[in-house]
């Protein structure tokens, strides 16, 4: 392991003393009611984690992690964006620096991000891996690096989640050709333990968009009455066809059984014409300070073509919840359409 350089800590020590961006200025002041898509200019990959009322912001920068904090999400383009770790010049995680997540897992917070090795080319050599941070606030302090996930194949889109107390790892391999959704159990936050499970290839017709098989991108999301899901990602993104698919398991199933899952129909999110938002996917979730509200946060571009870039922007709407337990997820809002705010 490592730590991270000195200077960065500096920067995130200086970033905690800040205000929090969104803080209200006096007690009389309260929550932003209202909000519009998308929150920031650019932001691919866009996570987010709400703990104690305020919010953490991620996205992909390709050279760099960095983390915005907030009270008042809907103000996210006022928050400070502070880097956190830098790349190593040369080695297995040098570049290409994707899709980080940032997990609260007992006392410490930890962020799971892709990467690929200096002087490699294509899929062959990018992996999942792992920081470390001891403190309570992720963008102060050391951030120890606890290195690469030792997963079954290369690839990429890792996310973490406890389930009936245990703790599974669950990632986008690259296998032949295709890129499939795989899941693993986990001993700590950083070792992964056993055989990995196939639970999900990019076999349905609206998946393979762009001429490449993908099923990316899978989250975690548990329902109010013990189903399991996970949301994925289906097309490459510079197909304006990338969608957001689910899979289901039922209560009490074991996360590890590729028969227990379930795949929906169709995508739950795709691009909409009537709005203007194009190729939705990445997703994240998170709920509202008071616990009550489902939220989920993804990128989308805001016309047709617009590829695979930097200018995907991120947005979040509220889920709601079906008589039966399964998530109702949103037609994506228009840039501009007001919407309310993440109950406090």
């Amino acid at each position: 392991m490592r730590a991270i350089g000195l200077s960065l800590v500096a920067t995130g020590l200086l970033a905690a003393c800040a205000p929090i961006a969104g803080a209200p200025t006096n007690p009389a002041d309260g929550p932003a009611a209202i909000f519009t898509n998308p929150l920031l200019a650019s932001g691919p990959d866009p996570w987010i984690t709400q703990r104690a009322g305020v919010y953490y912001f991620m996205a992909t920068r390709g050279d760099r992690l960095t983390i915005r904090k907030t009270r008042e999400i809907a103000r996210l383009a006022d928050a400070a964006e502070v880097t956190v770790w830098m790349p190593p010049a040369a080695g297995p995680n040098a570049k290409a620096i994707w899709a980080p997540e940032l997990h609260r897992i007992g006392d410490k917070w930890y962020i799971y991000y892709s990467a690929a090795a200096s002087g490699s080319e294509g899929d062959a050599r990018r992996g999942v891996f792992v920081l470390e941070n001891a403190g309570e606030d992720p963008t102060a302090g050391a951030w120890i690096d606890r290195g690469q996930l030792h997963t079954q194949h290369s690839g990429i889109d890792g996310t973490t989640f406890a389930y009936r107390g245990r703790r599974y790892f669950v990632y986008a391999p690259y296998v032949g050709p295709d890129s499939d959704l795989a899941i693993v159990r986990m001993t700590n936050p950083w070792t992964l333990e056993g055989p990995e499970t196939i639970i999900a290839r990019p076999e349905r017709a609206w998946q393979r968009h762009g001429n490449r098989p993908i099923v990316e991108g899978p989250e975690f999301l548990l329902g109010p009455k013990g189903d399991l899901f996970i949301t994925f990602s289906g097309s490459a993104c510079w197909s304006d066809d990338y969608a957001i698919g689910l899979l289901h398991a039922a209560p009490g199933s074991d996360p590890l059984d590729a028969a227990a899952w379930r795949q929906a129909d169709g995508p739950v999110m795709k691009k909409s014409l009537a709005n203007s938002v194009y190729a939705p996917g990445h997703n994240g979730f998170f709920t509202s300070p008071n616990g009550r509200e489902t939220w989920i946060v993804y990128h989308a571009n805001p016309a047709a073509d617009m590829k695979c870039t930097g200018k995907r922007s991120p947005r979040i709407q509220r889920i709601d919840w079906s008589a039966k337990g399964w998530p109702v997820f949103p037609e994506p809002a228009a840039a501009g359409a007001p919407l309310a705010a993440p109950a406090r």
